[in-house]
């Protein structure tokens, strides 16, 4: 039976697009965006993909100095070059490049390292001779055959059996990539939980699946149901040697801050230059955001479905009776919450435990004393214990957030 409740313990993972592409450093998609011909791919990147600097164990540790819970490794991206041992194609990571199975030692590093243990798996695959083809603008809608269309299942079906089978537990797998027909991976899926019985698998690939995933954007998903929002530290998935738009600390707290509300996950990507190593700018972020939680984190692990409004100072969080309202915009000396129906016991800074002196005027809450400019450049956040499960004064009734 699937086991949901880590995932939710979890709240942060971390995304690598790490393969092949990398050594062009101009993104995942460098084969399908430039069309360049499968020969010219092996020698000028194939061949080249030498895995100089490669250490698992670096990029495990980095994730539990983020405060991540589990990592997602891209075992075959659309380009259909397996990191992995397979015996499905030649075209892997053992019998050319580096001459290694990465997705091994990838995955003894993340479970020796106390982490869960995350695979991307791409139904897509361009090098495959069945597939419709490498060079389309979107994604294909038509197979060149009904004979073309069962031998690329069994292919890719093969494959998936292969990284469930022998790689030791694997606590998820994690759909992209496109075919036509989307959606009908019934027969593979039931097998996958047949191989891997507490697997949590993605959507994206039809019934059976445990959680709903959303890309490049924060959208929550229906109450009761597991979700995650996989977003990137840039503007690439994979390695962009020329893409220096990253993404503030901040940014990432606020990203954090957001699924916990809505008792999400964030799955955040970083993309590893062609030797292994994780580019400066990704791991300086990750280190200050995990810095923050070290000290404010208390918030994230199992958050409930926040209630309350939009607040235009920062975030609202909340677990059990618990109310966490983050501030990355200074209120001045006082604030305000006309938010809280329940009766307040106690505030305080979630990262001192220092009590915050307050007054309740019927729904009105003041909070006095803040600190100008705010102590922390990040987020000051403060704990209101209530009585029972917080529930807000007036609930918001439509979808309507003011632009």
């Amino acid at each position: 039976m699937s086991d949901v409740q880590w995932f939710h313990d979890a709240r942060y993972g971390m995304f690598i697009h790490w393969g092949v592409y990398s050594v062009a450093a101009r993104g995942e998609w460098v084969l399908n965006r430039e069309m360049i011909p499968y020969n010219e791919y092996k020698e000028r990147y194939v061949d080249k993909f030498n895995l100089e600097k490669y250490n698992p164990w670096e990029w495990v540790k980095l994730a539990k100095e983020a405060g991540m819970k589990y990592m997602v490794f891209t075992t075959r991206h659309h380009d259909g070059f397996a990191l992995w041992d397979t015996k499905t194609t030649s075209f892997n990571s053992v019998n050319m490049g580096p001459k290694r199975d990465i997705v091994r030692e990838f995955a003894d590093a993340v479970r020796a390292g106390g982490l869960k243990l995350g695979f991307y798996f791409s139904a897509a695959d361009w090098s495959h001779p069945d597939y419709p083809g490498p060079y389309y603008r979107d994604w294909p809608l038509e197979w060149k055959s009904e004979e073309s269309r069962k031998r690329f299942r069994e292919y890719y079906n093969a494959q998936l059996v292969e990284l469930m089978s022998n790689y030791g537990k694997v606590d998820i797998l994690w759909y992209d990539g496109c075919i036509p027909e989307m959606g009908d991976g019934f027969e593979i899926n039931t097998l996958v939980k047949v191989l891997q019985p507490h697997i949590l698998i993605s959507d994206r690939n039809g019934e059976p699946w445990d959680f709903k995933c959303c890309e490049q954007a924060i959208k929550p998903a229906a109450p009761g149901t597991a979700w995650e929002a996989c977003m990137t530290l840039n503007d690439n998935w994979g390695y962009h040697g020329g893409d220096m738009h990253y993404k503030s600390a901040q940014d990432v707290v606020r990203m954090l801050t957001e699924v916990a509300a809505g008792a999400g996950n964030l799955l955040l990507n970083v993309g590893p230059k062609a030797d292994g190593t994780i580019p400066d700018e990704s791991v300086n972020i990750l280190r200050e955001v995990g810095s923050w939680l070290e000290k404010n984190g208390e918030f994230l692990a199992g958050s409930s479905r926040s209630p309350f409004s939009w607040i235009n100072y920062g975030k609202f969080t909340t677990k059990g009776n618990k109310v966490y309202v983050h501030i990355f915009n200074s209120p001045g000396e006082e604030l305000c919450i006309a938010e809280i129906n329940n009766r307040v016991m106690s505030i305080r800074y979630l990262d001192t435990g220092e009590h915050v002196t307050f007054i309740k005027e019927g729904n009105r809450l003041f909070l006095r004393g803040f600190p100008i400019p705010l102590k922390d450049n990040i987020a000051t956040t403060i704990v209101i214990e209530v009585e029972g499960i917080p529930e807000p004064f007036i609930p918001q009734t439509s979808f309507w957030i003011p632009g």
